[in-house]
């Protein structure tokens, strides 16, 4: 049983895999629980199409594809925000109609400019093929946003749950919003090289809304999520391995049954409680 376990350790491209999913999961759990708090599941959702094009103007410039992706998801949150506050469409529509936007630009830009780039890797991830370098690029950005998101996570507790009572204790609520969306955007960033933008999706919803059913204070769903997050990427990709799948969705697979198990354990408390 044990051999069974540790076999797939021995390729370096589990390793890897193994490597960058510990990684990326802190940061992914946390903001799922803000995310889920503050009814922004379509933001996180919007962002990670919306980055497309900046992927693609970077590739075409010879430049790092990160930037383009944080630049690309950022612009267009800020966007977003600008054309809501001004017109008499609601934020949600909005968001819809930028976002879905900016994703069909980067399929028309990708397919009028033909290069090297796949597809497939950006939209679902490539995570057996992860190096150094993406390891690295993804533990500079996930580390300071996991830090960050720990040591300020009242302070975005009190805005999600109360903005103004936020604002009248002293906080500063626009640099929460703002903050809360940059680190959004460095997250999907993050996130690029092993599950890709559609996959990450399911990495800041799925969760944020396991630990919301299975909690009651908001520090110990910040718990729960992570711990969620690590079981369901550690076993998503040990057990890809033997389903000869790819890892991104086989994760988000498991994320969607612990979802399910904990939506049914939650309705049959509320009805026998």
């Amino acid at each position: 049983m044990l051999e069974i376990v540790l076999f797939p350790f021995q390729f370096p491209f589990m390793q890897n895999a193994f490597w960058i999913a510990l990684i990326v999961a802190p940061p992914c759990a946390l903001l799922s629980c803000f995310l889920v708090l503050k009814g922004w599941a379509l933001m996180g959702d919007a962002v990670s199409h919306a980055v497309l094009p900046g992927i693609v103007i970077a590739y075409l410039a010879g430049l790092p594809l990160l930037i383009g992706a944080f630049v690309a998801g950022l612009g267009s949150t800020l966007l977003t925000g600008f054309l809501a506050d001004n017109s008499r469409v609601k934020r949600d529509t909005m968001m819809g109609v930028v976002f879905s936007g900016m994703f069909a630009l980067g399929i028309v830009m990708h397919t009028a400019f033909p290069s090297e780039l796949h597809l497939d890797h950006v939209l679902f991830g490539n995570m057996l093929g992860v190096g150094v370098a993406d390891i690295v690029t993804a533990a500079v950005i996930a580390v300071p946003v996991t830090v960050l998101l720990a040591l300020k996570w009242r302070d975005l507790m009190l805005h999600a749950f109360d903005p103004a009572q936020a604002k009248v204790s002293g906080l500063r609520t626009g640099v929460l919003h703002y903050g809360l969306l940059t680190i959004l955007s460095l997250t999907i960033v993050a996130t690029l090289s092993s599950v890709g933008l559609i996959l990450a999706i399911g990495l800041l919803i799925a969760p944020g809304a396991i630990a919301f059913l299975t909690s009651r204070r908001f520090g110990v769903m910040l718990l729960v999520a992570t711990a969620v997050t690590l079981g369901a990427m550690l076993t998503g990709v040990w057990a890809s391995f033997y389903l000869d799948s790819a890892p991104a969705p086989t994760i988000i697979l498991v994320l969607t049954g612990l979802f399910l198990l904990a939506l049914a354990r939650h309705n049959l408390r509320t009805r026998t409680g």
